[in-house]
């Protein structure tokens, strides 16, 4: 197991050097089929989670579900160019709150939102950041690190803008806890200490609802051959990638009960396994 830990300032600079596209923050996969996989095995955990953020009568929404629910709302946390907000997120909740250390990336993620925003919808048109131009839904834009970020007082990272629907209380709303956190591909940036106290805080900025959950979506080494939790340090990009059984003492350091878990089918050859973890 590795005794290495990822130094955040090291991890920055590492993600300075990649470009702002789908390449740069998915490693040169974004041109291929592995965003659009992604996406859709993210949706479906997520729905079988949390069957009430089904827009349409389904397997998910009985056809006699409220019309009129609540305005729901996600936290998507290292979210480079806004990916999972445009393609899973904006999808199912109302509002998300996106959260992003790394300046490339969170001004495109900005430039992108406020550039949907001022389109007008059209049904020939790709909708690539659902709901903002017409303001059923929106986007708030952080800037900052996890291991500084508290979900509780979200307010105190930098706020970037606003982008599409405007609540009529924003103080109220940018503190009111969420539904859904979404953690993909970024925990191996933080040390073991730092992530319990990441979900620690994360756990509590729930609301109180029993399907709000956390999502942790991350590569998987494997176990060691002892069958013990193993760490692997990447000195390229200062993170860890941890196995299944490192990943489940984690969580219950955290105090976080593991409620569903999945391994994301169809991606490329030679990545290592992607698995998502539910978390309350």
């Amino acid at each position: 197991m590795s005794q290495e830990q990822p130094d955040v300032q090291d991890g920055i600079e590492y993600w300075n050097t990649q470009p702002a596209s789908l390449d740069g923050v998915l490693g040169g996969y974004g041109s291929g089929s592995l965003p659009r996989v992604d996406a859709l095995g993210s949706r479906l955990f997520l729905l079988n989670l949390y069957p009430e953020l089904s827009t349409v009568p389904s397997a998910f929404r009985p056809l006699d579900a409220p019309q009129n629910a609540p305005r729901t709302r996600a936290l998507d946390v290292g979210a480079g160019i806004g990916r999972v907000t445009a393609d899973v997120l904006l999808h199912l909740v109302s509002d998300v709150v996106l959260l992003e250390p790394v300046e490339s990336f969170v001004q495109q993620a900005l430039a992108s939102a406020r550039k949907n925003a001022s389109e007008a919808p059209s049904a020939s048109a790709k909708v690539s950041w659902p709901g903002l131009a017409d303001q059923s839904k929106s986007v708030t834009i952080l800037q900052g690190t996890l291991q500084d970020f508290d979900p509780q007082m979200p307010h105190r990272a930098r706020f970037l803008d606003r982008v599409g629907y405007q609540s009529p209380h924003p103080t109220e709303d940018i503190n009111s806890g969420f539904d859904v956190i979404w953690c993909q591909w970024c925990l191996g940036h933080l040390s073991n200490v730092d992530l319990v106290a990441f979900f620690q805080r994360s756990r509590v900025s729930l609301r109180k609802d029993k399907h709000s959950v956390i999502v942790v979506k991350e590569n998987v080494c494997s176990d060691g051959p002892d069958g013990s939790a193993e760490i692997m340090f990447d000195e390229q990009d200062s993170s860890l990638t941890r196995s299944d059984l490192a990943w489940k003492s984690i969580f219950a350091a955290a105090g976080l009960k593991l409620v569903e878990e999945k391994v994301q089918d169809g991606l490329p050859d030679g990545l290592f396994a992607v698995k998502m973890y539910a978390l309350r």
